[in-house]
């Protein structure tokens, strides 16, 4: 039976079928829909954990159990899960266990484009890179079996096109289960890594890879489909989909596993065709270990005559996603595709409206940006929605760096003797994923950070996952609800409090009074995201009364997409009134806290006056 479904969708169905009982990550775009989907399916276990390194030692923990499991996240989230990554790398397994990062070439929503090929080589685990959906879902099925065969975790690594592109897949039923172990193993040489058992394991690691090696010359996902001699393409993943459609009498080899890589297979394809040429996004990780096996690659006569030192990447770029257009463009400046601008494609973006980044109208973030723009300080940002602080009109944030980083980062600042007060602003999935030790650092060395933790009751950015505040569970089962105030005062903090997010007034005296000490402090500011449905029920838009605005612009500064500039002018100052869109507004009165002249009511209250025709006449 055949559906349509993403790449996402593909790696949990597959995940089901090859027996997979666990299955734990943190939400991070493009990989958040593997888990989502995959907890639906019966007689499985699956979890939002508190990061990426817990979601994979919670995996770990269930295969060395012997029990298939696998855990997911976003490229930058290997980077937190490496320690685990590494050591499990090491011990190796009792069931299979894969590990699924999601790369995000071109950041269409991340902070890099890192390449997590490279940690397959680094930690010496095989790396298999699907092109699309019904590849998914097979490599998915493959890694499981290549997992157990070789006693090592599977790195599968998928792109976003890969995970949000649907196409059709063919299913399979759930294969016959495992039959679970009688006993925990108790091996200490395998699975205890203190230095006497890991410089014993680390050979049997190098002799693994060799094996793994040898059977990727009869591996199923690696495969060559012969046309042309005059053109060989060696590529994976979803550039495999642009060297057919741009070099459609080419002659490819697929790889399916991009680490270990099978030599023969490649000296053989190569010995075969005239040129040969490598088509990857992002880094040269099929090209360089090409050269390494003294394979000659095509080069450009441009490129030839420069010195003779080794050049990777002569034909595609090395930075952001690829693309038919970028791949036949790139192709023709190497001569390896006619000089023919009607070929070309391009997107006509004329006319088309601009959509700047912005929060969302009625976000309870909003307020705090305002105040910290109103109060001039330097202020360290994070990783989620409360990222869009750093856009005019609201300029609040100068610095974002990785996930959990802006406490440390203001703790830095501030024990590095800037004279300025620096606040760090979090969220509250943010805050469990990575703060807590930046906070215990700020409450043991005692720096004056104030830093503001975000609390919108929900993992916000990768579109409204549970995560340990919200007292519920991936699966919907009702647990506790981690509170923050009594976790903060926990870490040792004796100034902290909790505010509502719309309380414009409470947070700039609260942030006013605190700046007088040097004392670290924290504030939560809490109410739920303006788009979860029990939010959207309380919606009532304001409306702007005209005769009372004057055109101050104060109401524009919070950065509201609700609030718009009318055409009708202020006889006195000639400046455009405001104006608030009723189909955009949630009513947050966030606009009518900053109004000098009460300037904005709730619709209904405009005596009387319903409709903005109406207040305005």
């Amino acid at each position: 039976m055949k559906r349509l479904l993403s790449g996402n969708e593909a790696v949990a169905r597959a995940a089901w079928e090859a027996g997979a009982k666990v299955g734990s990550g943190y939400p991070g775009t493009p990989s958040t829909e593997i888990l989502e989907a995959f907890a639906p399916y019966p007689d499985v276990y699956a979890e939002w954990a508190p990061n990426e390194k817990v979601g994979l030692d919670v995996a770990v923990g269930a295969a060395y159990a012997g029990r298939r499991a696998f855990a997911t996240m976003k490229h930058v989230g290997l980077n937190v899960a490496s320690d685990a990554f590494f050591a499990v790398a090491m011990t190796g397994i009792e069931a299979g266990l894969v590990v699924i990062s999601a790369d995000d070439p071109s950041m269409h929503s991340s902070q890099n484009e890192q390449d997590n090929r490279q940690f397959a080589k680094f930690a010496r685990i095989p790396c298999l890179d699907p092109a699309d959906s019904q590849d998914a879902h097979d490599l998915t099925l493959a890694a499981f079996d290549l997992s157990e065969q070789f006693d090592t975790p599977v790195l599968l690594r998928l792109t976003t096109r890969v995970c949000h592109t649907s196409s059709p897949v063919e299913l399979g039923e759930q294969r016959e289960q495992r039959p679970e172990p009688e006993k925990y193993p108790r091996n200490l040489t395998k699975y205890c890594m203190v230095p006497a058992n890991a410089r014993k394991r680390h050979p049997v690691i190098e002799e693994r890879v060799a094996r793994i090696a040898a059977f990727a010359e009869t591996f199923t996902g690696n495969r060559i489909e012969w046309r042309s001699s005059d053109l060989g393409i060696i590529t994976g993943g979803v550039a495999y989909n642009y060297a057919r459609e741009v070099f459609p009498e080419a002659s490819v080899l697929k790889l399916g596993m991009v680490y270990p890589l099978p030599r023969k297979l490649i000296s053989d394809f190569a010995s075969r065709v005239q040129k040969v040429i490598v088509l990857e996004e992002l880094d040269p990780f099929i090209e360089d270990q090409i050269r390494l096996m003294g394979i000659l690659l095509y080069r450009p006569e441009e490129i030839m005559a420069e010195p003779p030192y080794p050049v990777t990447k002569q034909i595609f770029p090395i930075a952001g996603e690829l693309d038919p257009a970028v791949v036949r463009n790139s192709g023709r400046q190497a001569g390896l595709l006619p000089a023919d601008e009607n070929i070309r494609m391009a997107l006509n973006t004329a006319g088309l409206p601009v959509r700047p980044p912005v929060l969302c109208p009625g976000c309870p973030h909003r307020s705090s940006f305002y105040v910290l723009h109103k109060l001039g300080v330097p202020v360290n940002g994070d990783i989620g929605c409360y990222t869009l602080g750093m856009v005019q009109p609201l300029d609040a944030l100068h610095t974002v760096g990785c996930m959990g980083a802006s406490v440390g980062v203001a703790h830095g600042a501030a024990v590095a003797g800037d004279k300025e007060r620096h606040v760090a602003v979090i969220g509250d999935s943010t805050f469990f994923h990575s703060a807590i030790p930046a906070l215990i650092n700020v409450a043991y060395n005692r720096s004056n950070v104030i830093t503001i933790i975000m609390d919108n009751r929900v993992t916000g950015m990768t579109g409204h996952q549970d995560n340990p505040g919200t007292g519920r569970t991936l699966q919907h089962k009702e647990t506790r609800e981690i509170e923050i105030e009594p976790l903060v005062r926990a870490l040792g903090f004796d100034k902290v409090l909790t505010v509502p997010a719309y309380a414009v007034t409470a947070i700039e005296k609260t942030l006013k009074e605190w700046m007088k000490s040097d004392e670290p402090a924290v504030l939560i500011t809490r109410e739920e995201c303006a788009l979860l449905p029990s939010a959207r029920s309380r919606w009532l838009p304001l409306e702007v009364i005209s005769d009372k605005c004057n055109g101050c612009t104060l109401c524009f500064r919070v950065g509201c997409p609700a609030i718009l500039q009318s055409e009708q002018l202020d006889p006195k100052t000639n400046r455009p009134l405001a104006l608030i869109d009723p189909l955009l507004c949630t009513g947050c009165e966030i606009c009518a806290q900053v109004c000098p002249r009460d300037a904005i009511l709730f619709r209904n209250q405009v005596q009387g006056k319903t409709t903005q025709q109406e207040a305005t006449s």
